[in-house]
């Protein structure tokens, strides 16, 4: 699929966002009062607000984006949205108790953390229900998100064994995704023949276009990637969202600002190619029946 600026940056700065805001609801990170705890609260609210803000821009229409709070019933895309909202009202008081009064209100805490991590996985959960998309539609996507979130996490929070730990989790997660991806598209028995219909007279192949044209379909969900590219970004993704990440934190002492800084920038640009693969890699099954899978 056409990887979108707006939603690889919505996907990975609210990612990070709601994972900080996750281990400073639960009292994982108690920054002293004043202008400290106003500025470690506001780089987990900017990252989740900014990405959030990023996601209107997705849309066709941004002056319709209220109207995805309704539909909560049936679809995750609405239910990211009000948990998003539920999470940021619920640890306000969190964050002005800390900042004006110097200590953490974990009553309502603990709930804020666990509605950061809940709106990650509603994120995760719009691509990994789609069955369109082989290649997200497995149990490693939400897992994936999952993983992002809490590293980032703590890599901004300043935990370095901890992120050590993430980070290597963070790598198996990701080598684990592209090769299971590779073979989510054969392995779900989508073929041209079952995206035309004419399975049963015979093996099928494309003669012409079903079109002259290019349309929305060919611009949106047909997108492929050279495979030695690829394999390049595959390897800047881990290396730089977990490896670089890892060692810095090794040898940075602990709460050291510029290890954080340094392992942050690692992260998101490893987290940039990763969430970039993770759309220009997923073969909707559209591109069948036009002969491009």
């Amino acid at each position: 699929m056409h990887p979108a600026p707006s939603v690889i940056v919505f996907t990975v700065l609210s990612g990070l966002g709601f994972g900080f805001l996750a281990y400073l609801g639960a009292g994982l990170v108690v920054p002293p009062a004043g202008w400290a705890a106003f500025l470690v609260w506001g780089l987990g609210y900017g990252f989740a607000v900014v990405g959030l803000l990023a996601s209107v821009f997705h849309l066709g229409n941004p002056k319709n984006a209220i109207r995805a709070f309704s539909q909560w019933r049936t679809s995750w895309l609405s239910r990211e949205g009000i948990f998003s909202v539920l999470t940021l009202l619920i640890l306000a008081p969190v964050a002005l108790f800390e900042i004006f009064g110097g200590f953490p209100l974990a009553t309502l805490g603990w709930p804020g953390a666990l509605l950061a991590l809940v709106t990650v996985f509603c994120t995760s959960m719009i691509y990994a229900q789609l069955k369109t998309v082989p290649r997200w539609n497995q149990w490693l996507t939400p897992v994936m998100f999952m993983t992002f979130a809490l590293t980032g996490g703590a890599i901004l929070s300043g935990f370095n064994v901890l992120s050590i730990l993430l980070c290597v989790v963070l790598t198996a997660v990701l080598v684990a995704i592209f090769n299971v991806g590779d073979k989510r598209l054969a392995d779900s028995g989508s073929t041209m023949e079952t995206a035309t219909g004419l399975g049963k007279i015979g093996k099928v192949r494309l003669y012409e276009g079903p079109h002259t044209g290019t349309n929305y379909l060919m611009d949106e969900m047909i997108y492929v990637v050279g495979r030695r590219h690829a394999q390049k970004l595959r390897v800047i993704a881990v290396a730089f969202a977990a490896i670089l990440p890892a060692l810095v934190m090794l040898i940075a002492p602990e709460g050291s600002l510029f290890g954080i800084a340094l392992a942050l920038i690692f992260h998101l640009t490893g987290a940039a190619a990763a969430r970039w693969l993770f759309f220009a890699e997923a073969e909707h099954v559209v591109g069948l029946y036009y002969g491009a899978r």
